[in-house]
């Protein structure tokens, strides 16, 4: 079987890298790691809907996942590479980096493909342990701070987690089921004991949020991307919160429908608008760049939960939202090296004349705030007015308005630092440094496939929403 083929390559390179000290050797196993990547990749696409090694199924919103993250963990090593050379890593740290980063995609992969909510959340945690490897690269005291605040909120939410499922197996034992696939639930669904699913779902939500960046659990996850090396945070900012919302969602669909989807989804939409509204706040004061842009993916999310509450169409503009997102903002992560070697700072008081510095990395970085703010030609913009149309078309007047002053609010305050850092004038004097026009090349690849998405969706991806969609249906 492919999956098991793909696991055991995955052990062997990871071990690998862990001990290796060639950079060349390193070189090989990540693009062996690469390859298998996309061999796993290539086979669900031909096999939709293929169960193998029993807990893991390529269904549509797993392979939807599964090839925005296979897509986006090319310039992840590619940057990944860059970064550990300017300047040289040690070969001890390096080796560490190299294996966290490999373990963290391929947890994050068969967290997608999981369809048993116990395998989900084991790959869950297999992601906690590599991603705080990879917040602790620099070994300093802030990075030791960021990284033990991650793991201490991440063990919290993960019990959580763990108790959700608890509550759901109960009500899977009350209905005469005892495994914990998510097809028994959905085939369980109009039976299922209403208290214990309430309390299951109020666990792993609460849980998940450390993941997908919401209220109450997000502010470790900001702390991670800002202290974790800009490639490794590209992972943590995107393709890992895009796992948060995988493990909340395949709860939500088999109880949606049901009384206990009614109050889930108000539980859910209440949720995003704080989060939305506590994004909005502090992206309108913050200084650091690098935490503004992990800010901005908290906005994003809430934007990917409020259209889940708002039945199939919010579904299907939600799911088109966090693809597109996915790309935008890890390209936007993947530039800020390129920012810090600018300045050798992430505070916006020490940038500006960047458009000066580094012409073609300015405009493919104008490029890619335009994209993450949503603004036309932004596929973004395209998604969230879907997002938008379904709330009128439910008539939620007043989650429109609230959502739009917020993001309205957001677009402001996170253009005023853009343009800040590529128009005005530095505070001091920046020394000018050699930057190949080349290390922008992927992001621009990434804002651009975003904005063709939104532009002209695939047909096969379409289908794939629409298949995922008819979980909640």
């Amino acid at each position: 079987m492919i999956t098991a083929i793909y696991l055991a390559a995955v052990v062997c390179i990871v071990i690998g890298l862990a001990f290796s000290r060639s950079t060349v050797l390193s070189d090989i196993l990540g693009v062996l790691f690469l390859g298998v990547q996309t061999m796993l990749t290539v086979h669900g696409l031909m096999n939709p809907g293929l169960t193998e090694l029993n807990y893991f199924s390529f269904d549509a919103l797993g392979l939807i996942l599964l090839l925005t993250l296979s897509i986006i963990s090319y310039p992840a090593l590619i940057h990944s590479r860059i970064y550990l050379s300017k300047p040289k890593a040690t070969a001890s740290s390096a080796a560490a980096y190299n294996a966290s980063c490999v373990l963290l995609i391929a947890a994050m992969t068969m967290g997608y493909l999981a369809n048993h909510a116990a395998v989900t959340w084991i790959f869950t945690e297999i992601t906690t342990l590599s991603a705080a490897i990879l917040i602790y690269h620099h070994r300093s005291k802030l990075a030791l701070e960021a990284t033990w605040k991650y793991v201490f909120v991440c063990a919290i939410s993960i019990c959580f987690v763990f108790v959700g499922i608890l509550f759901i197996s109960l009500a899977l034992l009350h209905d005469g089921c005892s495994e914990l696939f998510y097809s028994d639930l959905m085939a369980h669904t109009s039976t299922l004991n209403g208290f214990w699913m309430t309390l299951g779902f109020i666990f792993i939500f609460a849980g998940y949020t450390a993941k997908l960046g919401l209220f109450p659990m997000f502010t470790a996850g900001v702390d991670a991307k800002d202290k974790a090396p800009a490639p490794a945070g590209a992972l943590l900012a995107s393709a890992l919160m895009n796992l948060g919302f995988c493990g909340i969602f395949r709860i939500y669909a088999s109880i949606n429908g049901t009384p206990v989807g009614n109050w889930a989804r108000m539980l859910m939409l209440v949720t995003a608008i704080l989060t939305l509204f506590i994004a909005t706040i502090y992206m309108a004061r913050i200084s650091n760049v690098k935490r503004m842009l992990a800010y901005s993916g908290i906005e994003h999310m809430s934007v990917v939960t409020i259209g889940l509450c708002f039945g199939k169409a919010g579904f299907i503009a939600a799911m088109l939202h966090m693809v597109m997102h996915t790309f935008v903002k890890s390209g936007l992560f993947f530039h800020f090296t390129q920012i810090w070697r600018t300045y050798s700072s992430k505070m916006l008081d020490d940038m500006g004349d960047y458009l000066k510095l580094n012409p073609f990395g300015a405009l493919v970085l104008l490029f890619g705030f335009i994209s993450i703010a949503a603004v036309p030609p932004s596929g973004l913009f395209f998604s969230e007015l879907l997002v938008f149309k379904a709330m009128i078309a439910e008539g939620s007047w007043v989650v429109f308005a609230i959502s739009a002053f917020l993001l309205t609010v957001l677009l402001w305050a996170f253009a005023r630092s853009m343009f800040r850092i590529i128009f005005l004038p530095a505070a001091k004097p920046v020394e000018k440094i050699s930057i190949s026009a080349w290390e922008s090349v992927t992001q621009l690849i990434l804002f651009a496939l975003a904005a063709y998405i939104g532009f002209n969706p695939p047909a096969f991806l379409l289908d794939f929403i629409e298949q995922a969609a008819t979980m909640i249906s």
